[in-house]
């Protein structure tokens, strides 16, 4: 459910074009405020290419895109001081301290911060005590906390991630995403989440949209597109003819999503899964395995694939 009907980001039949290759060709979604926005797709759907128009970093080649209700090309500097962004992995001078890097961000940027307010932006990412330290020490995870830090040293209210967990061991991974869940609730930012990694998507967003090949293909509420109850059921079987005859006298044809070699699909909810694979073992059918894909899950490994 989205906290607030004010939209943050309206992006329309946003379109891309170097020289020949069309890196975007029509991506279409909406970010709402409060939202923790995933922006999901397989490397090289044009996610970081629509960021960078986003950011004014490239022009689009068609489209609109309007940010806080302005468009981007009439309001570019109002709105870029309302955003905070890490594109690919932050860059930091090795050799200075984190306070130090900050303190050089802030200036270049003209904003004007304390010393004690960028030690509890510094704190707030869970780098307490490490303020004076140079980045030469620090692991990738602190690097990626650091360069969240950056991001907030002008108190922006949209905050743009692009793959912000790429690289990271397991526990970097959820330090980064404990991270956007306290921006979130904490300090009521607004997020947009790029990732390839359908998981890492469901775990934190409220809202999302998946991208392939230049195209936005779905958007909507995390929970609704992930229904757990709409799966596809993989039943590995010893006798795929009989295991069909006996779906069609239970009347369960129309749930028979696909037949391989070996395995039957189903379309079916989470509480047939017994049912079944009773009937199959009840009726001489032996179950070899049975593996369950939320619709959107497999939906979404197929276009990894193609």
């Amino acid at each position: 459910m989205q906290n607030s009907s004010e939209k943050i980001v309206e992006i329309k039949h946003l379109k891309k074009d170097f020289g020949k290759f069309h890196a975007v060709t029509d991506v279409s979604f909406d970010v709402y405020r409060g939202d923790v926005f995933g922006f999901l797709g397989p490397n090289g759907a044009g996610k970081s290419t629509t960021i960078r128009t986003m950011l004014s970093l490239i022009r689009p080649t068609s489209g609109d895109i309007k940010l806080f209700g302005k468009d981007l090309q009439s309001n570019r500097n109002y709105i870029l001081g309302k955003i905070g962004c890490i594109v690919e992995k932050p860059d930091f001078y090795k050799y200075l301290s984190a306070e130090k890097n900050i303190e050089l961000f802030a200036r270049l940027s003209g904003v004007n911060v304390t010393k004690s307010k960028i030690h509890e932006i510094i704190d707030f990412v869970g780098l307490k005590g490490r303020e004076k330290d140079k980045l030469s020490g620090f692991s990738h995870g602190m690097k990626q906390r650091l360069g969240i830090a950056q991001t907030l040293i002008h108190n922006p209210e949209l905050i743009i991630l692009d793959e912000p967990t790429t690289g990271l061991d397991p526990q970097g991974i959820i330090d980064i995403r404990n991270l956007i869940l306290q921006l979130k609730n904490e300090q009521n930012k607004t997020i947009l989440l790029s990732s390839h990694i359908l998981s890492e998507i469901e775990l934190i967003a409220n809202r999302m949209v998946i991208i392939n090949k230049g195209k936005s293909i779905v958007q909507g509420s995390v929970s609704e597109l992930l229904n757990a109850q709409e799966l596809i059921v993989s039943f590995s079987v010893d006798n795929i003819d009989k295991a069909k005859i006996l779906l069609e006298q239970a009347s369960m044809k129309e749930v028979i999503d696909k037949v391989e070699e070996t395995n039957i699909l189903l379309h079916i909810s989470q509480e047939k899964i017994p049912v079944v694979n009773k009937l199959f073992c009840d009726n001489d059918v032996n179950v070899f395995s049975i593996e369950a894909k939320r619709k959107l899950e497999d939906y979404f490994l197929k276009l990894i694939k193609a």
